[in-house]
């Protein structure tokens, strides 16, 4: 069974735009400049053969994608694909001290604590957890050869990871912007990385 996924990290919002945490417990719009990522990467793909589109619950993930939802094709919402969720720190705009806790979590991760998290959120395990159901649903279906994916940040770097085989600890190997794409064959066995955290279709912006 053969698959190509193309996973795209959602456009913009404003708290992208302010440096501020969003994660699983904000549910924000994306703003102008959002809306023009998605149209630039709707231009470049639109006549890409998609068969399902899979979003994360949170609305700027639909946001997106919403021009390939217009044309008609098939789309679900899984609560896997949402963000990791930052839990007290969500919505908190940039402070010396939230720097801080950010940079002890995240050598936490890297040193291969990954059950650590903040109060109220979601430690990488956790995220791992619900990301392996939610490919379980997307692998369950043959006749789904070309597949949009569309969901966040941290998440994304979580399930490359997953999907390539490496451990968590490598997260952030794998860079990001909003609306980048990273596009990955499965053979039935393998997932393999083809297309490399590309922007091309942004360049016109």
């Amino acid at each position: 069974m053969n698959k190509l996924l193309y996973i795209v990290r959602h456009g913009q919002t404003d708290l992208n735009r302010q440096g501020i945490i969003q994660g699983r417990g904000m549910d924000t719009d994306l703003n102008d400049e959002g809306r023009r990522q998605a149209n630039a990467f709707f231009n470049v793909y639109k006549a890409v053969p998609f068969d399902k589109i899979y979003i994360s619950e949170l609305k700027r993930t639909r946001q997106s994608i919403q021009p390939f939802i217009d044309l008609g094709i098939p789309y679900e919402k899984l609560a896997g694909l949402d963000e990791l969720g930052w839990g007290i720190h969500e919505g908190q705009a940039p402070t010396p001290e939230n720097k801080v806790e950010f940079m002890r979590i995240m050598r936490d991760w890297l040193d291969g604590r990954l059950d650590e998290k903040f109060e109220g959120g979601e430690s990488p395990n956790e995220v791992k957890k619900r990301q392996l159901e939610a490919m379980d649903v997307i692998i369950s279906h043959p006749e789904e050869k070309t597949v949009l994916i569309c969901m966040h940040g941290r998440a994304l770097r979580l399930l490359l990871c997953l999907l390539t085989g490496r451990p968590l600890t490598e997260m952030d190997t794998f860079p990001h912007q909003n609306l980048v794409l990273y596009k990955v064959a499965y053979d039935g066995g393998k997932f393999t990385i083809i297309d490399f955290n590309n922007a091309d279709h942004l360049k016109s912006l």
